[in-house]
């Protein structure tokens, strides 16, 4: 079931009132899409890309520079627009997507995904993976650096320990109600005076980093 109300044929319409709906704070009051996935940890490692915010418009020099990083996973998190990026961006990596306040022609994408990072001693065997930590993926989670009790709550029942969001384009690595946050900023066109920037995770099994690419230079963006 849409998060986003009653779907009308005009899209122009269906995206007003999709952005109306997050704008009111209705996304607590709507039955979610909910997913689950799994990513496993190779040889003790896992890469992932996060993006958002996409626009249908990723900056020119976004897919060269994810390529170069070899990711095992890139998370897209919100505001795809055309869904052929999701479709460019898995010729690089497979690839996990929620969808965006815009993305309302996208009823296949799901709302939140509730993501189990695992480390496997026989990846053969699936009974052999112990949890590290789980990833609430969506697209709305905070308001500036505070995370949205909304999310926040969804977090808490998914178990999750890190919320992984987009819609403000701003990058931003920080903690908040005993949760971290990760939003990766935005490859889409350039809003107001913000980079254009995706986001970077590396998972061992006893540490998580992360960190901003900025497109137009290729090399970390530091706030």
């Amino acid at each position: 079931m849409s998060l986003l109300g009653p779907r009308s044929p005009n899209r122009g319409q269906r995206t007003r009132q999709g952005q109306a709906w997050y704008a009111r704070g209705e996304m607590a009051k709507a039955k979610l899409l909910k997913k689950t996935a799994m990513l496993p940890l190779r040889d003790g490692a896992l890469r992932v890309v996060v993006v958002a915010d996409t626009h249908s418009e990723p900056h020119p020099r976004a897919e060269a520079l994810i390529r170069e990083l070899a990711p095992d996973h890139i998370l897209h998190a919100g505001d795809i627009g055309d869904l052929g990026v999701i479709d460019r961006l898995r010729t690089i990596a497979p690839t996990t997507a929620v969808r965006g306040n815009i993305d309302v022609h996208a009823d296949e994408v799901p709302d939140a995904i509730t993501i189990d990072v695992r480390d496997f001693s026989d990846p053969s065997d699936p009974a052999s993976g112990d949890t590290l930590f789980k990833i609430l993926l969506l697209h709305i989670g905070v308001y500036g650096p505070k995370i949205r009790a909304d999310a926040a709550k969804l977090a808490r029942d998914e178990g999750a320990k890190l919320v992984i969001c987009g819609h403000s384009h701003v990058p931003f690595i920080g903690r908040d109600r005993d949760l971290s946050v990760f939003n990766p900023g935005s490859i889409g066109p350039r809003r107001f005076h913000l980079p254009i920037v995706f986001g970077v995770m590396d998972v061992s099994p006893t540490r998580v980093e992360m960190k901003h690419i900025d497109c137009e230079t290729g090399q970390r963006w530091l706030p």
